[in-house]
């Protein structure tokens, strides 16, 4: 599995443990909407940035979302 694809998985699981729609999630972020689908379905590379504000929305670390992933 790709790196994009499994950082996206975790992101969307972690969104919905929450609650959250993905509108929903993606106006938390600042982000729009279809890149917030983009990025839960690991087609779209993403910049420091943009995983620093998924990951503190999230309540959580860039670092944390990317352990384990290869």
């Amino acid at each position: 599995m790709l790196v994009q694809n499994e950082l996206g998985t975790r992101i969307r699981e972690l969104r919905t443990q929450k609650g959250w729609s993905q509108e929903s999630f993606a106006d938390r972020c600042g982000i729009n909407r279809s890149h917030m689908g983009d990025i839960e379905r690991g087609e779209t590379n993403v910049t420091l940035a943009t995983l620093r504000t998924v990951a503190q929305a999230l309540g959580t670390t860039a670092a944390a979302l990317l352990q384990g992933i290869a």
